[in-house]
């Protein structure tokens, strides 16, 4: 029987297509197929199968889906889908299903004693395996994971193909049994399928190298040299980066041999400073001699994966930042790390989308040309990644498909993964070279001790050093507390110490019962001031990755400088560490303790410690957006903060960007901790907060998420406003996605709220909303109807801005009928109400549609000048969909007026926003391209 998940997925006998049923069952048998032979737990193929949307009797319906498809891979004998102890094996040859044949026959190509012959052979059997898309008759998280991370694995696969064809096309076989000389007729089969995967891939600068270099020793050298132009021009353009050294040495190469001249790359305008993520050596680290070989190794046999791997506590990540500092210098384009968190709680662990847009942050790409979803960020980072070298720490991976979408696409750079896991899938699907680690020995625990208490100490009393160490079972965590503890109490005798630790001693689990880490957290924990001991506690309360010192002091309910004092001791302590400045968190066995700690306090005490937290993230975050976007459609104001909440005072608009920027992680979290704890209305409060953010960053699918849990906390508190607020604030996102079915549900929701309400101010906003729906749909006499009925309510207000806005949709949806010389007259209203209140927002709207009047009357010059202004209030403001929507016009305004050039030009900026944002619009703008100007680059 063979299985197929290289394309749609299938299962065959010799003869035959079996029926593997509807796409749930089908993505049941991709979930087990894609680790066939081995165990997989009931629970990881629910999580494949259903991920966040398991239904409540997700088992039940995972027996019905297995039961159809043991009776269907039945075939006249027993089923190769089996029942085993937690979970299902399909019991086949793993290399009956194409993903592992795929993953078998490229890593025998790995093998460096495999002859050039041999690899091509096997490289193009397993590339022969594909027959489309994988898994591409099924929808959801996982398989989208997985598509991402086997498409990456092929396009590894077939740069490597093409290299060690070119390599035997020039002659150049290794003599074990690959020929020579095959010359240009050998190379030439190359170029058709790999212009196919550089479409596919138009950043992947190793797959261009291949190509480049197949066209060149084919005889098509002026073809070679415009594809390394081409590519160039989309790198810049679309990246803002040079290609990387190896695309430029061999463009360099081209030149010399067809006798041109070289010509250097222009540098970018503005280098981003190579990025130096990695957190704080330990100058106390000691030994780990062995491993620390293995790592030097890995990096001389040019390896680009490695993971070090063992229990919680181990030393893991101590191990791979002090190594990483060691080498940093091998690596001169930078340095990554991210803690991935995979092992805290489900609201806190960090996802390869917020990963991967740190690292895209700290490459220097701006916000607003980063793509919505994860597999177009990936490919960015793969892009920009390629060709350099930069060292990747990935710590905490919860398991590899964790981490696989945060893997570079080419040679040069070096990822290590941290976890508690094997991370078996990466060993035996990407070659990752594993170090792992153990316990400390006795003597490497007593060196530790030394290193930090000095040898002396130990030497006055061996025996209670040895009674140490052995209750601290070899962890280095446990370890690293207990020596703070006696290095802050330098004349209490260690004996006593070994004593404290020996009464209290019970089961922590850690995975591993030789490390008890409760009673070396206690005996650390027994220290604190009542202070200290209290914040501590009260931090297994917090439902972010990490805490700054206003928001501690509203949980503790103190003023912030005392929070500071308290934080710091906690610090010193080892029971906090601070990541980045003002930003303290805590190991994850650490959170758990304190949240054991903190649930013996009296319920009445946590319960006002959660809400304090919840109000401080409320009333900053409100301030926040009101800063950022004061003539917004607001919510009503949040209840007055309970007594002990301190909000910082944000200076200005930038002061709340980078307050957002910090918090984001925190705010999401929150938003789930308050619905899940009783606080529903101060949750969807909160998610209100956030809908600027989202939108100012692309962040469309966490703003759809966020919005929806906070929906239903608004319906369970009974509130209506806030539902009505929030269908609204659902609806523009799923505007923003071009979601238009899910977008007129929401807010019609919410205009029946409003109406319900008697609310004049809502009813006008969402009727403004639903215009732009019929608008992105086409039907600009409803979009008109919808305007003028917002108009007409915003007039019995008090509300400048808005009064305003609806003029300018009104005027917007006349043009678009026929009617421009009205627009112009709204248009005229509406900049003045907007200049008199410093309305940039609606200023920059409001020129762009009088722009657009002045198009439609044949007054291009008016129109590009008021264009020209509406773009760059957009860009100042950062409202990259406004600005690519208000260029994409100001492209047509020059177009109509004759100067091409000017038009190209803006038409391409646009379309460059439009791709970075993943927005629909931008096909059509490259649809543009192609109609009007043929002989264009359209990207």
């Amino acid at each position: 029987m063979e299985f197929r998940l290289l394309g749609p997925i299938e299962a065959w006998t010799a003869t035959r297509r079996l029926d593997a049923g509807p796409p749930r069952q089908r993505l049941v048998l991709a979930a087990v197929a894609a680790d066939a032979g081995r165990l997989v737990p009931i629970e990881t193929i629910i999580d494949r199968v259903w991920a966040d949307d398991a239904p409540d009797r997700a088992r039940h319906a995972l027996y019905v889906y297995v039961a159809r498809l043991r009776g269907a891979l039945q075939d006249g004998g027993a089923s190769p889908l089996v029942r085993r102890s937690g979970g299902y094996v399909l019991d086949v040859d793993p290399e009956a299903v194409d993903l592992h044949r795929f993953r078998a026959l490229t890593e025998q190509a790995r093998d460096p004693r495999t002859s050039d012959t041999a690899r091509v052979a096997a490289l193009r059997q397993a590339l022969d395996l594909w027959r489309g898309a994988p898994l591409a008759d099924v929808a959801g998280p996982w398989a989208e994971r997985m598509r991402e991370s086997w498409r990456q694995q092929r396009l590894d696969a077939a740069v490597a193909w093409a290299q060690a064809a070119l390599r035997l096309g020039q002659g150049g076989g290794d003599g074990a049994g690959g020929g020579g000389g095959a010359g240009a007729g050998a190379v030439e089969p190359l170029i058709g399928p790999l212009t196919e995967l550089a479409a596919e891939h138009p950043y992947a600068e190793s797959l261009a190298a291949a190509l480049i270099e197949a066209l060149h020793e084919s005889g098509h050298q002026a073809e070679a040299l415009d594809r390394y132009t081409r590519i160039r021009r989309k790198l810049v353009d679309d990246l803002g980066t040079e290609p990387g050294a190896e695309l430029r040495d061999l463009h360099a190469r081209l030149l010399r041999q067809a006798g041109a001249p070289e010509t250097p790359a222009p540098q970018p305008a503005a280098p981003v400073p190579a990025a130096a993520q990695l957190p704080l050596d330990l100058h106390s680290f000691t030994g780990r001699t062995a491993e620390l070989d293995r790592l030097d190794a890995i990096l001389e046999e040019a390896v680009v994966l490695a993971t070090v791997t063992g229990t919680a506590g181990v030393g893991k990540t101590s191990l791979t930042v002090h190594w990483a500092h060691r080498v940093a210098g091998r690596f001169p384009d930078g340095q990554l790390y991210a803690d991935l968190n995979g092992f805290g709680g489900a609201d806190t662990v960090v996802t390869p989308a917020q990963a991967v847009r740190g690292f895209l942050d700290a490459l220097g790409v701006p916000p607003r040309r980063v793509p919505a979803d994860l597999a177009a960020q990936t490919a960015l980072f793969r892009s920009l990644t390629s060709g350099r070298r930069i060292l990747i720490v990935l710590d905490n991976a919860r398991d590899a498909d964790h981490a696989r979408p945060l893997l570079p696409g080419g040679p040069g750079c070096l990822v290590v993964v941290t976890s508690r896991t094997n991370l078996a899938g990466l060993i035996a699907a990407e070659g990752a070279q594993p170090v792992p680690l153990d316990l400390l020995t006795h003597g490497e625990a007593t060196r530790l001790l030394a290193r930090r208490l000095g040898r002396a100490r130990l030497d006055a009393e061996p025996s209670a050093v040895d009674e140490i160490v052995a209750a601290c079972a070899g962890l280095p965590l446990a370890l690293a507390i207990v020596a703070a503890r006696a290095a802050l109490r330098p004349h209490q005798p260690l004996a006593d110490l070994a004593a404290e630790l020996r009464d209290d001693l019970d089961q922590f689990d850690v995975g591993d019962t030789r490390g008890d880490v409760r009673a070396v957290f206690s005996s650390s924990y027994r220290t604190l001031s009542d202070a200290a001991a209290r914040l501590f506690r009260l931090i297994g309360l917090h439902p972010g990755p990490d805490i700054s010192a206003p928001a501690a002091a509203s949980l503790l309910g103190v003023p912030v400088k005392e929070a500071r004092t308290l934080l710091a001791d906690l610090v010193r302590a080892h029971l906090l560490t601070e990541p980045a400045a003002g930003r303290f968190a805590a190991h994850d066995l650490l959170r758990r303790y304190a949240a054991e700690l903190a649930a013996k306090d009296p319920a009445g005490e946590r319960t006002a410690a959660t809400r304090r937290l919840l109000e401080y993230y409320l009333h900053t975050a409100f301030a926040a957006t009101t800063l950022q976007h004061p003539f917004q459609v607001r919510v009503p104001d949040p209840a007055p903060p309970s007594a002990g909440v301190v909000p910082p005072a944000l200076a200005d608009q930038a002061a709340a960007s980078r307050w957002f920027a910090a918090e984001y992680p925190v705010l999401t979290a929150a938003v789930h901790a308050a619905a899940t704890t009783g606080f529903d209305s101060l949750a969807w409060q909160i998610a209100w907060t956030l809908t600027n953010f989202f939108q100012r960053q692309g962040r469309h699918h966490d703003w759809i998420a966020t919005q929806r849990v906070a929906l239903a906390a608004a319906h369970r508190c009974g509130d209506r406003h806030g539902e009505a607020h929030l269908q609204r604030v659902l609806g523009r996102g799923h505007l923003a996605l071009a979601n238009y079915d899910d977008a007129h549900a929401a807010l019609t929701a919410s205009l029946e709220l409003f109406r319900g309400l008697d609310d004049p101010v809502g009813r006008a906003a969402t009727h403004l909303n639903l215009g732009e729906v019929h608008e992105a749909q086409g039907d600009n006499a409803a979009a008109l109807d919808h305007a003028e009925q917002a108009l007409a309510l915003y007039r019995t207000t008090d509300r400048p801005s808005s009064l305003a806005y609806a003029l300018n949709a009104s005027a917007w949806y006349h043009i678009e009928l026929g009617d421009p010389g009205q627009a112009v007259g709204h248009c005229r209203q509406a900049l003045a109400l907007q200049q008199k209140i410093d309305d940039r927002h609606g200023q920059a709207a409001t020129l762009d549609t009088l722009a657009y009047a002045h198009h439609r009357m044949g007054a291009f010059v008016d129109a590009v000048a008021c264009y020209r202004r509406a773009v760059a209030l957009t860009h100042a403001l950062a409202d990259s969909p406004n600005e690519a929507g208000i260029g994409d016009r100001l492209g047509d305004a020059l177009f109509d007026s004759g100067d091409l050039p000017a038009a190209q030009a803006e038409w391409r900026k646009a379309m460059k926003i439009y791709d970075e944002l993943t927005h629909p619009a931008a096909d059509k703008i490259r649809a543009k391209l192609a109609a009007r100007l043929p002989q264009g680059v359209t990207g």
